[in-house]
């Protein structure tokens, strides 16, 4: 893009809303919040029609850096605040690539199923972390940028942004401790349910699962909708869980429990449960390992 382009209000305008979504994933993952995030993207937006475009050469780097040190200071300000987890949201990763069935044009029922069954998030607990850390953590680690762009951001060396984000890979956790009853029974019942699976006892299985409990799963073949403790719970058992070389690593996924499983050190799927009661009402799942590869970094797994 020539600085010539850039100039015209319309045009700058039109290619900051091509940017929004990188933006917004960006600020996003920094904060952990998403109002926050679209205030920072929205105060990116005023920095950048105040510059007109000009001596703009490489308009995402330089939306990069704004939206960065905008969210580096907000950070900053929250100081002593509880810090909310951070979401890595599964749409972004799925929504430009939806699983289909061969041969099949998805319907616009599919389309809404395919939505809810990706709809996970990976919460990734941060709160140990300076902002800076954080900064340099998401920057790298997540969206792969070099370190001398991060050292623009955080006004700092390359070698010094380097230690930050390799400071923060270390202290930083998959998941928070539960800290609730509520939580840690919900948990138990997917201990209980995976336990179950892995030993094919299929009378335990519908012992807790709810009689009209749903499964909603998504994979690079298509969707599948389940209805039925027993149907759920048949699936269950002919899937079965572990196995040489799998760990099943507990997750959130928007607001319910979840795991992460990994086989070989590779995720391979992920599963968040509904549960009331003490019983799985719902159950969501994406399994599509080279997809959730580029999702899950390696420090998660």
């Amino acid at each position: 893009m020539t600085e010539n382009r850039l100039s015209d209000r319309t045009e700058l305008a039109a290619e900051f809303e091509r940017q929004r979504p990188y933006l917004r994933a960006v600020a996003r993952r920094m904060l952990g919040v998403e109002a926050d995030a679209d205030d920072a993207i929205q105060e990116a937006w005023l920095r950048l029609s105040r510059t007109g475009g000009d001596g703009i050469q490489d308009i995402c780097a330089w939306l990069t850096t704004v939206t960065s040190r905008i969210c580096l200071d907000m950070l900053r300000v929250r100081g002593t605040r509880r810090e909310l987890p951070i979401e890595i949201d599964l749409d972004e990763l799925l929504g430009d690539g939806a699983p289909s069935t061969p041969g099949h044009a998805p319907t616009p029922e599919d389309e809404v199923l395919l939505a809810e069954s990706v709809g996970l998030a990976l919460s990734v607990v941060m709160e140990r972390l300076t902002p800076a850390e954080r900064v340099a953590f998401v920057l790298h680690d997540i969206f792969e940028l070099p370190f001398t762009q991060i050292a623009e951001v955080l006004g700092r060396t390359p070698d010094a942004a380097k230690m930050l984000a390799s400071r923060a890979r270390r202290r930083v956790r998959v998941v928070a401790p539960e800290t609730d009853t509520a939580a840690a029974a919900s948990r138990a019942v997917i201990d209980a349910f995976f336990n179950a699976a892995a030993s094919g006892d299929l009378s335990a299985l519908l012992t807790l699962i709810a009689p009209d409990a749903e499964y909603h799963g998504a994979t690079s073949q298509g969707i599948t909708v389940l209805q039925g403790a027993s149907e759920l719970a048949a699936r269950a058992q002919h899937a079965g869980a572990g196995g040489p070389g799998t760990t099943l690593r507990p997750i959130r996924a928007r607001g319910d429990v979840g795991v992460l499983i990994v086989r070989n050190g590779q995720p391979t799927a992920i599963f968040a449960f509904t549960i009331h009661n003490g019983l799985i009402t719902k159950i969501r799942s994406v399994v599509d390992p080279p997809r959730l590869a580029q999702l899950v970094p390696s420090w998660a797994t």
